[in-house]
Protein backbone atom coordinates (compact mmCIF):
# COMPACT_ATOMS: atom_id res chain seq x y z
CA UNK A 1 0.00 0.00 0.00
CA UNK A 2 0.83 3.70 -0.86
CA UNK A 3 0.46 4.74 3.01
CA UNK A 4 -0.57 3.56 6.14
CA UNK A 5 -4.38 4.95 5.59
CA UNK A 6 -7.09 2.46 4.34
CA UNK A 7 -8.28 2.46 0.28
CA UNK A 8 -10.77 1.72 -1.11
CA UNK A 9 -12.26 1.43 -4.73
CA UNK A 10 -15.58 2.74 -5.54
CA UNK A 11 -17.02 1.06 -8.40
CA UNK A 12 -20.83 2.74 -8.99
CA UNK A 13 -22.55 5.08 -11.12
CA UNK A 14 -22.44 9.04 -10.43
CA UNK A 15 -25.46 11.28 -9.82
CA UNK A 16 -25.12 15.24 -10.24
CA UNK A 17 -27.74 15.58 -7.82
CA UNK A 18 -29.82 13.20 -5.41
CA UNK A 19 -28.37 11.26 -3.27
CA UNK A 20 -27.44 7.89 -4.40
CA UNK A 21 -24.33 6.05 -5.18
CA UNK A 22 -21.20 7.96 -5.33
CA UNK A 23 -22.70 11.08 -4.06
CA UNK A 24 -23.56 9.18 -1.04
CA UNK A 25 -20.35 6.34 -0.50
CA UNK A 26 -18.03 9.48 -1.08
CA UNK A 27 -18.76 11.62 1.61
CA UNK A 28 -19.57 8.74 4.35
CA UNK A 29 -16.45 6.65 3.61
CA UNK A 30 -14.43 9.73 3.93
CA UNK A 31 -15.71 10.57 7.43
CA UNK A 32 -15.09 7.24 8.13
CA UNK A 33 -11.13 8.08 7.45
CA UNK A 34 -10.80 5.70 4.06
CA UNK A 35 -9.38 7.22 1.35
CA UNK A 36 -11.68 6.82 -1.96
CA UNK A 37 -10.64 6.04 -5.95
CA UNK A 38 -13.65 5.95 -7.59
CA UNK A 39 -13.93 3.78 -10.97
CA UNK A 40 -17.38 5.50 -12.42
CA UNK A 41 -19.64 3.45 -14.82
CA UNK A 42 -21.85 6.05 -16.08
CA UNK A 43 -22.69 9.53 -14.92
CA UNK A 44 -26.08 11.14 -14.97
CA UNK A 45 -27.52 14.98 -14.60
CA UNK A 46 -29.85 13.53 -11.64
CA UNK A 47 -30.73 10.33 -10.68
CA UNK A 48 -33.65 7.92 -12.16
CA UNK A 49 -36.42 8.74 -9.68
CA UNK A 50 -36.95 12.14 -11.07
CA UNK A 51 -39.06 12.40 -14.11
CA UNK A 52 -36.07 12.81 -16.68
CA UNK A 53 -32.42 12.94 -16.67
CA UNK A 54 -29.41 12.86 -18.83
CA UNK A 55 -27.12 9.78 -19.35
CA UNK A 56 -23.61 8.60 -20.65
CA UNK A 57 -22.79 5.47 -19.95
CA UNK A 58 -18.61 5.52 -19.42
CA UNK A 59 -18.62 1.35 -20.16
CA UNK A 60 -15.83 1.57 -22.91
CA UNK A 61 -14.12 3.66 -20.44
CA UNK A 62 -13.86 1.47 -17.96
CA UNK A 63 -11.26 -0.62 -19.06
CA UNK A 64 -8.10 2.44 -19.98
CA UNK A 65 -9.20 3.59 -16.61
CA UNK A 66 -8.46 0.55 -14.95
CA UNK A 67 -5.30 0.07 -17.49
CA UNK A 68 -4.20 3.83 -16.39
CA UNK A 69 -4.62 2.76 -12.57
CA UNK A 70 -2.50 -0.53 -12.89
CA UNK A 71 0.76 1.96 -14.22
CA UNK A 72 0.77 3.86 -11.28
CA UNK A 73 0.61 0.12 -9.04
CA UNK A 74 -2.04 0.93 -7.57
CA UNK A 75 -3.49 -1.43 -4.83
CA UNK A 76 -6.76 -1.33 -2.27
CA UNK A 77 -7.56 -2.23 0.91
CA UNK A 78 -11.00 -3.10 -0.44
CA UNK A 79 -13.29 -2.90 -3.22
CA UNK A 80 -16.99 -1.58 -2.85
CA UNK A 81 -19.00 -2.32 -5.91
CA UNK A 82 -22.70 -1.29 -5.99
CA UNK A 83 -25.21 -0.79 -9.20
CA UNK A 84 -24.17 -1.80 -12.52
CA UNK A 85 -25.99 -1.18 -15.83
CA UNK A 86 -25.15 -4.10 -18.25
CA UNK A 87 -23.21 -7.87 -17.79
CA UNK A 88 -20.21 -6.11 -19.52
CA UNK A 89 -19.78 -3.95 -16.87
CA UNK A 90 -19.87 -6.79 -13.97
CA UNK A 91 -17.73 -8.25 -16.13
CA UNK A 92 -15.45 -5.61 -16.02
CA UNK A 93 -15.45 -5.31 -12.30
CA UNK A 94 -14.58 -9.35 -12.54
CA UNK A 95 -11.60 -8.07 -14.37
CA UNK A 96 -10.95 -5.53 -11.73
CA UNK A 97 -10.78 -7.74 -9.16
CA UNK A 98 -8.22 -10.17 -11.31
CA UNK A 99 -6.18 -6.76 -11.72
CA UNK A 100 -6.28 -5.46 -7.90
CA UNK A 101 -7.68 -7.90 -6.09
CA UNK A 102 -5.26 -9.40 -3.01
CA UNK A 103 -5.43 -11.77 -0.38
CA UNK A 104 -5.37 -8.04 1.69
CA UNK A 105 -8.37 -7.04 -0.09
CA UNK A 106 -11.47 -6.89 0.95
CA UNK A 107 -14.30 -7.48 -1.72
CA UNK A 108 -18.05 -5.55 -1.14
CA UNK A 109 -20.73 -6.26 -3.29
CA UNK A 110 -24.23 -4.67 -3.04
CA UNK A 111 -25.72 -6.28 -5.90
CA UNK A 112 -28.38 -3.51 -6.58
CA UNK A 113 -30.90 -5.78 -8.35
CA UNK A 114 -34.37 -4.70 -7.43
CA UNK A 115 -36.90 -4.09 -4.26
CA UNK A 116 -40.09 -4.94 -2.79
CA UNK A 117 -40.22 -8.64 -5.07
CA UNK A 118 -39.54 -6.73 -7.96
CA UNK A 119 -36.09 -6.67 -9.97
CA UNK A 120 -35.50 -3.70 -11.73
CA UNK A 121 -36.09 -3.64 -15.25
CA UNK A 122 -32.72 -2.87 -16.60
CA UNK A 123 -31.62 -5.98 -15.26
CA UNK A 124 -31.90 -9.08 -17.24
CA UNK A 125 -31.36 -12.34 -16.90
CA UNK A 126 -28.06 -12.60 -18.18
CA UNK A 127 -27.66 -9.62 -15.75
CA UNK A 128 -28.69 -11.79 -12.98
CA UNK A 129 -26.56 -14.43 -13.80
CA UNK A 130 -23.68 -12.75 -13.86
CA UNK A 131 -24.41 -10.87 -10.73
CA UNK A 132 -24.24 -14.23 -8.66
CA UNK A 133 -20.70 -14.74 -9.81
CA UNK A 134 -19.58 -11.46 -8.41
CA UNK A 135 -21.59 -12.31 -5.27
CA UNK A 136 -19.12 -15.38 -5.18
CA UNK A 137 -16.28 -13.34 -5.14
CA UNK A 138 -17.20 -11.02 -2.52
CA UNK A 139 -16.26 -11.06 0.73
CA UNK A 140 -18.88 -9.00 2.35
CA UNK A 141 -22.35 -9.04 0.47
CA UNK A 142 -25.24 -6.65 1.70
CA UNK A 143 -29.05 -7.67 -0.55
CA UNK A 144 -31.83 -7.11 0.46
CA UNK A 145 -34.65 -9.59 0.76
CA UNK A 146 -35.58 -9.55 -3.09
CA UNK A 147 -32.16 -9.34 -4.03
CA UNK A 148 -30.74 -12.82 -1.85
CA UNK A 149 -33.90 -14.59 -3.62
CA UNK A 150 -32.76 -13.85 -6.64
CA UNK A 151 -29.03 -14.94 -5.96
CA UNK A 152 -30.25 -18.00 -4.54
CA UNK A 153 -33.01 -19.00 -6.92
CA UNK A 154 -36.01 -18.62 -4.64
CA UNK A 155 -38.97 -17.23 -4.63
CA UNK A 156 -39.89 -14.18 -2.86
CA UNK A 157 -42.66 -13.95 -0.18
CA UNK A 158 -43.00 -11.57 2.57
CA UNK A 159 -44.25 -13.84 4.95
CA UNK A 160 -41.06 -16.10 5.36
CA UNK A 161 -40.38 -17.01 9.17
CA UNK A 162 -37.56 -16.28 10.93
CA UNK A 163 -36.12 -19.88 10.62
CA UNK A 164 -36.52 -19.72 7.06
CA UNK A 165 -34.91 -16.04 6.74
CA UNK A 166 -31.77 -17.43 8.59
CA UNK A 167 -31.77 -20.60 6.22
CA UNK A 168 -31.46 -18.31 3.04
CA UNK A 169 -28.58 -16.21 5.05
CA UNK A 170 -26.71 -19.44 5.51
CA UNK A 171 -27.29 -20.28 1.80
CA UNK A 172 -25.74 -16.61 1.05
CA UNK A 173 -22.70 -18.19 2.74
CA UNK A 174 -22.54 -20.69 0.76
CA UNK A 175 -22.15 -19.04 -2.40
CA UNK A 176 -19.01 -17.93 -0.85
CA UNK A 177 -18.67 -14.82 1.51
CA UNK A 178 -17.20 -14.64 4.84
CA UNK A 179 -20.09 -12.52 5.84
CA UNK A 180 -23.51 -11.11 4.50
CA UNK A 181 -26.70 -9.27 5.98
CA UNK A 182 -29.77 -8.94 4.56
CA UNK A 183 -31.20 -5.74 5.00
CA UNK A 184 -34.54 -3.90 5.73
CA UNK A 185 -36.73 -6.56 6.91
CA UNK A 186 -39.91 -5.25 8.14
CA UNK A 187 -41.46 -6.25 11.25
CA UNK A 188 -44.20 -4.65 12.78
CA UNK A 189 -43.13 -1.46 14.08
CA UNK A 190 -39.32 -2.56 13.50
CA UNK A 191 -37.20 -3.07 10.87
CA UNK A 192 -34.61 -5.65 11.12
CA UNK A 193 -30.88 -6.42 9.16
CA UNK A 194 -30.30 -10.35 9.69
CA UNK A 195 -26.42 -10.31 9.65
CA UNK A 196 -24.08 -13.80 9.46
CA UNK A 197 -20.60 -13.75 10.16
CA UNK A 198 -19.00 -17.74 8.98
CA UNK A 199 -18.71 -19.83 12.20
CA UNK A 200 -21.28 -17.89 13.77
CA UNK A 201 -24.98 -17.57 14.45
CA UNK A 202 -27.15 -15.10 12.58
CA UNK A 203 -27.73 -12.14 14.62
CA UNK A 204 -31.25 -9.87 14.21
CA UNK A 205 -30.13 -6.34 14.44
CA UNK A 206 -33.34 -4.00 14.89
CA UNK A 207 -34.09 -0.11 14.70
CA UNK A 208 -37.37 1.40 14.86
CA UNK A 209 -39.38 1.57 11.43
CA UNK A 210 -39.21 5.21 10.07
CA UNK A 211 -41.68 6.69 7.35
CA UNK A 212 -41.76 7.30 4.54
CA UNK A 213 -39.47 5.33 2.06
CA UNK A 214 -36.43 6.94 0.51
CA UNK A 215 -34.19 6.39 -2.29
CA UNK A 216 -30.31 5.81 -1.13
CA UNK A 217 -30.94 4.17 2.15
CA UNK A 218 -29.34 1.15 0.91
CA UNK A 219 -26.21 2.86 -0.11
CA UNK A 220 -26.17 4.84 3.22
CA UNK A 221 -25.99 1.47 4.82
CA UNK A 222 -23.74 -0.15 2.66
CA UNK A 223 -21.10 2.57 2.62
CA UNK A 224 -20.42 2.17 6.64
CA UNK A 225 -20.52 -1.88 6.38
CA UNK A 226 -17.67 -1.34 3.68
CA UNK A 227 -16.27 1.14 5.75
CA UNK A 228 -15.79 -0.63 8.34
CA UNK A 229 -15.23 -3.55 6.68
CA UNK A 230 -11.47 -2.46 5.16
CA UNK A 231 -10.72 -1.21 8.69
CA UNK A 232 -11.42 -4.63 9.87
CA UNK A 233 -14.13 -3.60 12.48
CA UNK A 234 -16.41 -6.48 14.37
CA UNK A 235 -19.08 -7.07 11.42
CA UNK A 236 -22.51 -7.24 13.95
CA UNK A 237 -21.08 -4.04 15.49
CA UNK A 238 -20.91 -2.53 12.04
CA UNK A 239 -24.79 -3.26 11.14
CA UNK A 240 -26.32 -2.09 14.08
CA UNK A 241 -23.79 1.38 13.74
CA UNK A 242 -25.04 0.95 9.64
CA UNK A 243 -28.77 0.41 10.93
CA UNK A 244 -28.89 2.92 13.19
CA UNK A 245 -27.37 5.63 11.04
CA UNK A 246 -30.14 4.89 8.16
CA UNK A 247 -32.64 5.50 11.39
CA UNK A 248 -31.42 8.94 12.45
CA UNK A 249 -30.67 10.16 8.60
CA UNK A 250 -34.68 9.23 8.08
CA UNK A 251 -35.80 10.85 11.04
CA UNK A 252 -33.59 14.68 10.41
CA UNK A 253 -35.14 14.21 6.62
CA UNK A 254 -38.61 13.92 7.93
CA UNK A 255 -37.83 16.90 10.25
CA UNK A 256 -36.45 19.21 7.65
CA UNK A 257 -39.11 18.10 4.88
CA UNK A 258 -36.87 16.46 2.72
CA UNK A 259 -38.12 15.56 -0.53
CA UNK A 260 -38.47 11.25 -0.94
CA UNK A 261 -37.09 11.47 -4.24
CA UNK A 262 -34.23 13.78 -3.02
CA UNK A 263 -33.13 10.69 -0.64
CA UNK A 264 -31.98 11.21 2.93
CA UNK A 265 -30.28 14.53 4.33
CA UNK A 266 -27.38 12.45 5.68
CA UNK A 267 -25.05 15.53 5.98
CA UNK A 268 -26.80 16.99 9.07
CA UNK A 269 -25.75 13.81 10.57
CA UNK A 270 -22.40 13.10 9.32
CA UNK A 271 -20.38 13.76 12.42
CA UNK A 272 -21.94 10.98 14.21
CA UNK A 273 -20.09 8.43 12.01
CA UNK A 274 -17.00 10.66 12.60
CA UNK A 275 -16.98 10.40 16.16
CA UNK A 276 -17.93 6.60 16.31
CA UNK A 277 -15.23 5.74 14.45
Amino acid sequence: MRSKQKTIALINDLSGFGRCSLTVSLPILSALQVQCAVLPTCILSNHTAYPSYLFHDLTDDMSPWMEEWKKLDLSFNGIYTGFLGSEDQIQKVKDFCTMFQTSQTCMIVDPVMGDHGKIYPTYTEGMCEKMKELARMADVLTPNLTEACRLLDRPFRNDYSKEDLERIIRDLLDLGPQKAVISGLEMDDEVFNLAIERGKEPCWIPTKKVLPFRHGTGDVFASVIAGDAVKGLGFYESVQKAADFVHDCLLISNQLEVPMEDGVAFEEILGNLITKN
